[in-house]
């Protein structure tokens, strides 16, 4: 495992000349970004204060030099502690003027009278300040054209470097180590609530700085439902128990799950647990380079379906992985994204087994020159059975 914290400044020297090398391509002067992803992955602050959604925070990366951030007064301290040297401030809350004078002034110093401007605009992105400000900002600045970023953004992060799959890897292994001792933290008779609450210590002994995702639940003959949070249900005799993690380490995540039968698990049970491990298999045969993620989808699917299985409505059978707990792209099948050496992704083939009645299973593997490999470490081949 690594003890490395964050990452030197030439990791984020790469990533601002890749993005520069496709804004000159695109022909953007800017990018701005004002979600806490975006402006991690080009500056290294992190922070939990994003939780709190009462300040903007803007990032600019202008189509050569440093990026230059503007920012709430509250984050001077810790931004300084990155690799960034231009801060631009103002004191915060302030709802007649959040930042977006200051804003303006930086983007016409950094991009002129006549810039343009790209923003993440695709699936899976977001604004995260108020309509009436992005409103105002393009008032602002009238002789600005704002456009699509052209998919810079995704296409970067995306691509994981060395050093970014080393955080994703030990959170896994992390994570590994704790499901593996299930013992120590499971037992017949636990509520749904005790379970999850010693599950999320555990990981934190491990070495995980948060575990901020966890859901799952038991039922018995099978669980029908893996987003909710615990209930004070006791798990008992013939229940199926599922949790799902995503838990963090230095700003990246990992995210799986593990089965669990309470007691003897029934034959559909045990069918549908080696139906799913099967169907991960397949999926790690054919997560290779070149592949898309329709091939990907399909290989695991056919599985299923020939063992009589239906995939059910979920819409995606894994996706992508790294600062955010799903990234781009999803494997479904439709999705024809390329995969190429870099990319970390989940495979978490599912299917409905009885009526209302699940078994999802989950592994996260990294895209190498020549083939997938795992990160996490590989499941039980038969459900693990807690008496």
């Amino acid at each position: 495992m690594s003890a490395v914290r964050g990452f030197p400044a030439s990791e984020f020297e790469a990533r601002v000349a890749r993005a520069q090398a496709l804004m000159t391509a695109e022909e953007l002067d800017l990018l701005l970004l004002t979600t806490e992803p975006e402006v991690r992955y080009f500056s290294g602050f992190l922070t939990q204060f994003w939780q709190s959604p009462t300040r903007p925070w803007f990032l600019i990366v202008p189509r050569a030099g440093k990026p230059v951030a503007v920012i709430p007064g509250i984050g001077a301290a810790a931004m300084e502690r990155t690799w960034l040297d231009d801060i631009r401030t103002w004191s915060s809350p302030c709802p007649e003027d959040e930042g977006l004078s200051l804003l303006t002034e930086t983007i016409t110093e950094l991009g002129g009278d006549k810039p343009v401007i790209g923003i993440p605009s695709g699936p899976e992105t977001h604004l995260r300040l108020p309509l009436s400000d992005y409103a105002a900002l393009r008032s602002s600045l009238p002789d600005a054209v704002f456009r699509d970023d052209g998919g810079i953004h995704r296409r970067l992060r995306m691509i994981k470097s060395e050093a970014e799959v080393g955080k994703i890897w030990t959170a896994c292994q992390m994570v590994s180590g704790v499901f593996e001792n299930w013992s120590s933290w499971l037992s017949v008779g636990m509520s749904e609530r005790e379970v999850f609450r010693e599950f999320k210590i555990s990981c934190l002994k491990a070495g995980v700085d948060d575990v901020s995702y966890l859901v799952g639940g038991a039922g018995p003959g099978g669980y029908g439902d893996i987003i909710s949070p615990p209930t004070d249900r006791k798990i008992t005799g013939g229940d199926v128990l599922i949790l799902d993690t995503g838990s963090m380490h230095d700003g990246y995540f990992c995210d799986f799950d593990r089965n669990f039968a309470i007691g003897t698990p029934s034959d559909d049970v045990r069918s549908a647990y080696v139906a799913a491990y099967a169907a991960t298999d397949a999926g790690l045969v054919a997560a290779r380079p070149g592949a898309t993620c329709a091939d990907l989808f399909r290989a695991m699917a056919d599985v299923l379906e020939a063992g009589g299985a239906q995939v059910g409505d979920v819409g995606r059978l894994g996706h992508g992985l790294g600062m955010q707990l799903t990234e781009w792209p999803s494997i479904t099948a439709t999705d024809m994204t390329v995969l190429e050496p870099g990319m970390v992704l989940t495979l978490e083939p599912g299917l409905e087994y009885a009526p209302g009645k699940m078994m999802v299973h989950e592994e996260n593997i990294f895209i190498g020159e020549h083939g997938a490999e795992l990160i996490t470490r590989r499941a039980s081949p038969e459900v693990p059975v807690v008496t």
